[in-house]
């Protein structure tokens, strides 16, 4: 329809109620007779606990209960959901930790869970939470994840000596591997650390739970990714059918994955709020969400790249250690399906990659942002950069000579992906011509006047989206005409409510803006599985394409039977039926409300305009893109400006480019973010030392330059829409792309790599050293 047309940058329709204050966050929540409950946290990263005492916090003003591991048994809730399936080294099963609510015997982590205390006010709780005495032995912690699996390591688990989870093999046969290392020119080998970091979302985690005793359902409100599944996994928890859970989300303010499993606060203010008869409500402190957060990336990797004497790669090697903290938490292994990011668009034939996923005294980790994509990609994008440094090749030229090209499609990477569509170096021509390489030289000769470093660094990423799964989605009209649609796929924040509705709005030649839309309530949507791995625009626009179809092939039944034609005549074209064979037309929406009137309707139709659909994915689709980074380093400071920043993407077909745009900035400002100044840092004690936002930086505005993102769409045609996941790319193409551009400045001092995060304090110390 015009302006609202798929391909329109369309402005979010869900940003009026946000500026002005209509967002329903779950801290917005305000339920009759509510309480509040507070977290006592371990204050050791290891210890056994020999004793808790809570007389005195349970006498305190105001307070209702105090929960301790005592309490979740007796109530009989089970443990937090922890995957399996993996194996170790030896072929022996993973080992499998348990998750508990509370801690029993044991502490893990600062910040671990060790009692629940819920009052009338959250001041009451937290002055009561200071009364509760804990008589702690302190143990030996480990927070790193290198030293983590080595020989005398503290251990995390007891029954666990190596503190090692699992071990994936994943790619070619090793031996074919070493073959193409043996008969190679140039070896190039580089150990990468990829630091630890945080989501550090704008909404903090928070959950209200509100018991009815007298259906005994249990009613939670909280921000997450997956609802519906997640309650399939609560109810486990709880120990009920999952008819009797509701989960609604309301508004989510980010997630980036971080929320997407069951946290201890979900089941606790349950449990409280069945025993205090009252609802009851938790929200996370900034504080305190550094220390009880998911959190995220920390992997030590060590690679080898074997090229023949012309430049052609011949083979990778990958070896990682990646932490997972001190619990599995539901999902966290899947980072290892995304490893296929490591052939990049490249032809390398061989590749085999090992990960040891390693416990630690440390928060719990979890998918975040690219969820292993993005480590992936600065691994094989340094990697290039690397050995074109070693060959005295420019880094551009090296790729153009290992690229696949369209011809090859589909091709069989060396490892698990296989690609269906793309334009790889077409990519990196057109990205190359937008970063105005040609005027490179004399840039850095008037940076150099300004005392200033320039560097210009590339990266060219591919990743999966989409993966092979389901999604629901509803499309309604109510007896007046007006339309509503329900979303298995729920937003954080990304835009779905307008995607969605221009993508039905358009079919059907309707007005975005009178439509209602709903998601994340468990009980008014039908069907979902939730955000993820760039997933929505894929699964859930493709469900709402088969359910919009739906209702316009019922809708053309309704009109041929009232305007008296068969239904080959009619035509269907911007919301209106029309037919040579009369001048009477009817709308969509005049057709909604005639068929509720069964004598327009044929014999044995039901009444209703409505339909429902369940897209099945069989396969991946793989968003690619080139990012260049330039970016100006002081010599006197070490500071670091982003001076320009291109990229040119291949999303498929493209639903909404102001959207689309949007989400590659916010992916550039993590990836960037991590690259220079984020970092989640322990002590040897294992204390968190990065706890605020004093210590632990945040990119802003300032830090960075406008970005200039265009478009190279080859669509893809393993999905109706042809598109290909958008959310993570931005992520997964600045974080090598930045670390490449800051080489490239240093390279005059002989540095050829410099570690996450590349503070100016770091940058200045490696101009001293050289």
């Amino acid at each position: 329809m015009g302006e609202f047309a798929i391909g329109q940058g369309v402005s979010r329709f869900e940003d009026p109620r946000l500026i002005r204050g209509g967002g329903r966050y779950t801290d917005d929540i305000k339920l009759a007779g509510m309480t509040h409950g507070v977290v006592l946290r371990s204050p050791y990263a290891h210890a056994k606990i020999k004793s808790i005492d809570i007389k005195a916090a349970k006498a305190a003003p105001g307070v209702l209960a105090v929960l301790t591991a005592a309490d979740v048994k007796a109530a009989g809730y089970g443990d937090l959901p922890v995957p399996g399936g993996l194996k170790r080294r030896d072929s022996s099963p993973m080992y499998k930790a348990r998750y508990p609510i509370l801690a029993e015997d044991r502490v893990r982590w600062v910040g671990d869970y060790v009692a629940f205390v819920v009052a009338e006010t959250v001041a009451q709780a937290q002055d009561a939470a200071e009364l509760i005495q804990v008589d702690y032995e302190e143990l030996p912690a480990v927070t790193s994840t290198a030293e983590a699996p080595k020989p005398g390591a503290p251990r995390v688990w007891d029954d666990c000596p190596d503190n090692i989870c699992f071990v994936e093999l994943i790619g070619d046969d090793k031996a074919a591997v070493d073959a193409a290392f043996s008969r190679a020119s140039h070896i190039v080998r580089h150990r990468f650390v990829i630091n630890r970091v945080t989501a550090a979302t704008m909404e903090p985690r928070g959950a209200v739970g509100d018991y009815n005793a007298a259906d005994g359902r249990y009613m939670i409100y909280t921000p997450m990714q997956r609802p519906h599944p997640t309650r399939t996994e609560l109810a486990k928890v709880l120990k009920v059918p999952e008819s009797k859970i509701r989960i609604v989300t309301g508004d989510t303010g980010g997630s980036f994955g971080m929320k997407t499993p069951i946290f201890n606060e979900t089941p606790l203010v349950l449990l409280a709020s069945k025993l205090t008869g009252r609802p009851v409500k938790w929200i996370s402190t900034r504080t305190e969400a550094f220390l009880s957060d998911a959190q995220a990336r920390d992997n030590v990797t060590e690679a080898e790249f074997a090229l023949d004497s012309e430049g052609h790669f011949l083979a990778l090697r990958v070896k990682t250690f990646a932490a997972i903290g001190a619990y599995l938490q539901h999902s966290m292994p899947a980072f290892v399906l995304n490893a296929g990011t490591l052939a990049g668009v490249y032809r390398t034939p061989a590749i085999h990659v090992d990960i040891t996923a390693v416990f630690s005294n440390t928060n719990p980790m979890r998918p975040y942002r690219g969820n292993g994509r993005p480590e992936a990609a600065y691994v094989i994008e340094r990697m290039v950069d690397l050995a074109a440094a070693e060959m005295k090749m420019d880094p551009a030229e090296l790729r153009r000579r290992n690229y696949v090209p369209p011809s090859a499609m589909p091709f069989k990477t060396g490892l698990t992906f296989t690609y269906d569509s793309g334009e790889f170096e077409k990519n990196m021509d057109l990205a190359l011509e937008l970063s105005d390489r040609k005027g490179l030289k004399a840039r850095k000769a008037e940076a150099r006047k300004r005392g200033k470093l320039l560097g210009f660094g590339m990266s060219n990423t591919i990743e999966r989206a989409g993966a092979p799964s389901t999604e629901g989605a509803e499309v309604r009209f109510d007896r007046s005409g007006s339309l509503i649609l329900f979303s298995g796929s729920n937003s954080q924040g990304q835009g779905h409510e307008t995607v969605f509705k221009q993508l039905v709005c358009d079919r059907l030649g309707l007005d975005p803006r009178e439509t209602q839309y709903i998601q994340g309530d468990t009980d008014q949507v039908f069907y979902g599985e939730g955000t993820g791995g760039s997933r929505s625009a894929t699964l859930a626009g493709s469900a709402f394409h088969l359910a919009t179809e739906k209702v316009v092939t019922k809708a053309r039944a309704i009109a041929a039977y009232m305007l008296k034609v068969d239904e080959s005549d009619l035509k269907f074209d911007e919301g209106v039926f029309s037919t040579n064979k009369t001048n009477r037309t009817l709308s969509v929406k005049e057709i909604a409300t005639a068929a509720h009137d069964m004598s327009n309707l044929p014999k044995g139709m039901e009444p209703g305009l409505f339909a429902t659909a369940v897209y099945i994915a069989p396969v991946n689709n793989y968003p690619n893109g080139c990012h260049i980074c330039e970016l100006e380093i002081d010599r006197d400071t070490g500071k670091v400006d982003i001076t320009r920043y291109s990229v040119v993407d291949d999303f498929g077909t493209v639903l909404n480019p102001l959207l689309l745009h949007g989400q590659v900035h916010g992916g550039i400002a993590q990836g960037a973010g991590q690259a220079l100044m984020e970092d989640i840092h322990f002590d040897d004690a294992g204390q968190l030392v990065t706890a605020s936002f004093m210590d632990y930086a945040m990119p802003h505005a300032h830090d960075f330059c406008d970005m200039e993102v265009e478009s190279n769409p080859v669509p893809t045609k393993t999905n109706p829409l042809g598109v290909k996941g958008a959310g993570e790319a931005g992520c997964v193409g600045a974080l090598p792309a930045v670390a490449n551009a800051l080489v490239d400045a240093l390279s005059e001092f002989g540095v050829t790599h410099i570690e996450m995060p590349a503070t100016p304090e770091r940058i200045w110390r490696a101009m001293q050293l050289r």
